[in-house]
């Protein structure tokens, strides 16, 4: 079992920053992928970025130049730095775990299914 936990959401204007984090603990994997994804009122849930665990990672075209994902050396926290922050950014963010590498998979990374752990969620709220 893994647990997530994220922090960091809150309301900003629209150009601004925040940094979401996610707290890991729990079972470890030596090969794995972490994702943020997003959720906006009345629209799917969608993978936003993914890292694996040697540092690669992919991002969705809407954040690609705006949104850096990484993790602390000692992989127990997860990040995902948000700049130039849009209102169509407005979303729950939420922070999952598979311990499986699926950035060699672009078909599979941002899949909701593919991923057997999550936690429940930061608001994010971009006013313009």
């Amino acid at each position: 079992q893994v647990q997530l936990v994220e922090s960091g959401g809150g309301s900003v204007q629209a150009g601004g920053s925040l940094r979401l984090s996610c707290e890991v603990s729990g079972d470890t994997y030596i090969v794995y992928t972490m994702a943020w994804f997003r959720q906006a009122p009345g629209k799917e849930r969608e993978g936003v970025a993914a890292i694996d665990d040697d540092g690669s990672a992919s991002y969705a075209d809407s954040v690609k130049g705006r949104f850096t994902i990484s993790q602390d050396n000692g992989k127990n926290t997860l990040y995902l730095q948000m700049n130039s922050l849009k209102p169509e950014d407005t979303a729950l963010y939420y922070c999952a775990h598979d311990p499986r590498g699926l950035l060699g998979r672009p078909e599979l990374v941002f899949m909701r299914d593919e991923y057997n752990y999550w936690g429940q969620g930061t608001q994010v709220t971009v006013s313009s």
